[in-house]
């Protein structure tokens, strides 16, 4: 006989045996640093970046009942994460109420990654296509494989090859001029 009681704790404890509160504290202590370089460098602000990680755990959190252990766990976060830093790209900036234009509200903010990554390697991810450097960063920075972000992004594996190839390109040709330019 149905009963909706019994379907309630049924779902109550699959949840609970999902992911446990201590399970999901350690995916946050494994992969909270490499979530937030990927953050980091796809938004460029820091204090941005720290907002979407969180948000991206707060998500994953909500969503436990789908989370699979073995299943790639740094791919499913890195998938949320992309969601989420989706979702800040599409919204729109904040506009000055008196003209309608745009204004950016900026915070002179220390680069924490300064160490990994120069100045000229942000410049060039930032003159990469949205789709060559979100392949890249999801590649190199987020330590994911091919097929892993093939299967986040919906594409087939020859195309995520060829854009980490084409934006390690493009990214060589942009530090080389760099470096010549006095």
């Amino acid at each position: 006989m149905y009963s909706l009681a019994s379907d309630l704790q049924d779902s109550a404890e699959t949840v609970a045996l999902a992911l446990t509160q201590a399970q999901f504290n350690d995916l946050v202590d494994q992969h909270g640093p490499a979530l937030y370089r990927m953050a980091y460098r796809m938004i460029g602000d820091r204090h941005e970046a720290e907002d979407i990680v969180q948000e991206t755990f707060r998500s994953a959190w909500k969503s436990r009942a789908n989370y699979k252990p073995g299943r790639g766990d740094r791919a499913w976060l890195a998938s949320i994460l992309r969601r989420r830093v989706i979702d800040r790209w599409r919204r729109k900036k904040p506009t000055d109420t008196a003209s309608g234009e745009a204004f950016e509200i900026g915070v002179a903010a220390e680069d924490p990654l300064a160490n990994e990554l120069s100045d000229e390697l942000q410049e060039g991810l930032a003159r990469l296509t949205q789709p060559l450097r979100e392949t890249l960063l999801l590649v190199v920075v987020g330590e994911l494989t091919h097929q892993e972000v093939a299967d986040m992004l919906g594409i087939p594996i020859g195309t995520v090859l060829s854009r980490v190839s084409r934006a390690r390109t493009r990214l060589r040709q942009y530090l080389i001029e760099a470096a010549r330019l006095p």
